[in-house]
């Protein structure tokens, strides 16, 4: 009887999982609960557009477990939205994954972008050396000496220290967050650890400053 009495127990608290989470798709969208307004809007680049910040670092596990959907997500927006991606180091020794972001963007290779988040979360390759991150680079057919001079020049390594500068302006704590149109933030954590919420709250934000821009 104990068994049977834990089993129903299991599948009532299923049931409530399953109520709780389809009541937060359903109910609206709310400031607080699904995204965060900053406290000092943001200038955006991307001048009559809409544009889109993705903070993310490689080797962050969420990142990699949000990226399908957020791929998708990119594909289907209309002109006027400009998604850029953003690498956040959140200490020193990872500043070589926001010079790795930036080089293969510099070569024309930001198809490699979501192979480096395989490499680091299913491969399990670190990539904390220029010596793992050479070897790997190579082994996606790259010029070992092409990447060596985008990964050590002066615009790299400035694009990836700016890039620190913009997550602190943006009170980014942790990620993967997205920021619209400079002035709010979501996330899966934020959506209430739902990354479909999350999608939902995008949604929602654009339109919302699309309406704010007329």
């Amino acid at each position: 009887m104990r068994w049977l009495r834990r089993s129903l127990l299991a599948i009532f608290w299923s049931i409530g999982l399953l109520s709780l989470t389809a009541h937060a798709q359903t109910r609206p969208i709310e400031e607080g609960f699904d995204f965060r307004v900053l406290p000092v809007a943001q200038t955006t680049e991307a001048k009559g557009k809409i544009e889109v910040l993705e903070f993310f670092w490689y080797g962050c596990p969420h990142c990699h477990d949000f990226e399908p959907e957020l791929a998708a997500w990119i594909k289907r927006q209309d002109k006027d939205v400009v998604v850029k991606k953003v690498p956040v180091a959140f200490r020193d020794d990872l500043l070589i994954h926001s010079q790795l972001f930036y080089a293969i963007e510099a070569l024309g290779r930001s198809d490699l972008h979501a192979k480096v988040m395989e490499a680091m979360h299913v491969a399990k390759r670190r990539l904390m050396t220029e010596a793992e991150v050479m070897d790997w680079i190579a082994s996606q057919g790259v010029d070992r000496n092409a990447f060596s001079n985008a990964f050590k020049s002066f615009s790299v390594i400035s694009k990836a220290r700016a890039a620190n500068q913009i997550a602190q302006a943006y009170r980014i704590e942790g990620v993967p967050t997205v920021a619209v149109q400079g002035k709010y933030i979501t996330s899966p954590s934020i959506a209430g650890g739902s990354k479909a919420r999350a999608i939902q709250t995008m949604d929602h934000l654009i339109a919302r400053a699309k309406k704010e821009k007329r």
